[in-house]
């Protein structure tokens, strides 16, 4: 009984995504072309308040590990993509990413600014707090204080809580069935390099591969929920076989 109401939960799930994805502005080039690129313009725009968010569940759990820094430094690539300037609105960005890491007591505020700024866009709520949640599992596992900011944002968007635990709990059963590799030689197949490579031929192939299936928060517009989840799976056996190399040539 308890599956038959999860699997109708997860059913009105994806049908109300794929109905808000039909009215869904996209973050795109042309949108911004007249866009005015400065410090308090991006600060105050959506992509501005959401690297924001994000600064603060990748610091949640005390720091931000080397597949966050390496996601993360994607996303300013993604995000300025859009704006006019892009290496400016980069640099922006991380400025932005840097000021708001060890903040927590503008949190709410924040959050509620976005918020209130996507109120009308449900499938834009269902971009950002998956994209939030997908960042909080990509080292593996949710910290009680990642728990706590995640569900400070969800209230703070007045997002439906079944929809929170529906993306929560697919993310998690995800991660469950991620397999770390356990032969060095799948490890390097993997990534496509040679056991007689440096490492720093095999850190060059790894960041390629987690640039090319890294989770995009521009190009996830108009996707479903799915393309997230085989994002972050795959970005987590690239990350894990290039751990399992690091491991062995201590």
């Amino acid at each position: 009984m308890g599956n038959i109401i999860v699997l109708a939960i997860l059913g009105a799930v994806f049908y109300y995504i794929f109905k808000s994805y039909a009215r869904y502005t996209a973050y795109s080039q042309e949108a911004f072309k007249n866009f005015s690129v400065s410090y308090e313009s991006i600060k105050q725009s959506d992509l501005g308040l959401f690297v924001a968010l994000v600064a603060k569940v990748a610091k949640a759990d005390g720091k931000v590990d080397s597949l966050e820094a390496e996601l993360v430094g994607i996303m300013f690539d993604d995000i300025s993509s859009v704006f006019p300037e892009p290496e400016k609105t980069k640099d922006i960005l991380k400025r932005i990413f840097s000021e708001e890491k060890n903040r927590l007591d503008d949190l709410e505020e924040i959050a509620h600014r976005l918020g209130s700024a996507i109120k009308r866009d449900r499938a834009k709520q269902q971009q950002f707090m998956g994209f939030l949640i997908q960042l909080a599992f990509v080292d593996g596992e949710v910290s009680e204080n990642e728990d706590r900011v995640l569900q400070t944002i969800a209230e703070a968007f007045e997002f439906d809580p079944n929809a929170y635990h529906a993306i929560f709990d697919q993310f998690e059963q995800m991660i469950k069935n991620v397999h770390p590799k356990e032969n060095i030689e799948d490890a390097y197949k993997l990534l496509g390099v040679d056991a007689n490579d440096d490492m720093a031929t095999i850190k060059k192939a790894y960041r390629k591969l987690v640039r090319q299936y890294h989770p995009d928060i521009i190009k996830a517009q108009g996707k479903d929920d799915a393309y997230m989840q085989e994002a972050t799976a795959k970005t987590q056996e690239i990350n894990q076989a290039y751990e399992l190399i690091k491991e062995k040539r201590k």
